[in-house]
């Protein structure tokens, strides 16, 4: 895993982003975070311990590793999928 050993993963409901201190996680800004396909969901990383304030957001999924959350983001619900001409 290297460099994200430690590293961990949650999704939320973007209807929390507000709840969300930035000072706490790796994203800096609403403007940062990447969001599924329908707008209904966002996904915040940090390493270590989940912090508290993130712990404390209403619908918050379980932790992610990196390779869990690579094969979630892969899904049509994240990512637009091109057909194959």
């Amino acid at each position: 895993m290297g460099t994200f050993e430690n590293r961990r993963w949650v999704i939320i409901p973007t209807t929390s982003i507000g709840e969300i201190n930035f000072s706490n996680i790796l994203e800096t800004s609403e403007d940062t975070l990447r969001k599924s396909v329908d707008g209904t969901k966002t996904f915040i990383k940090y390493d270590g311990i989940q912090p508290v304030s993130v712990a404390s957001i209403t619908g918050v999924s379980s932790e992610y590793n990196h390779s869990e959350i690579g094969t979630v983001l892969n899904t049509p619900e994240w990512s637009l999928q091109e057909p194959l001409a």
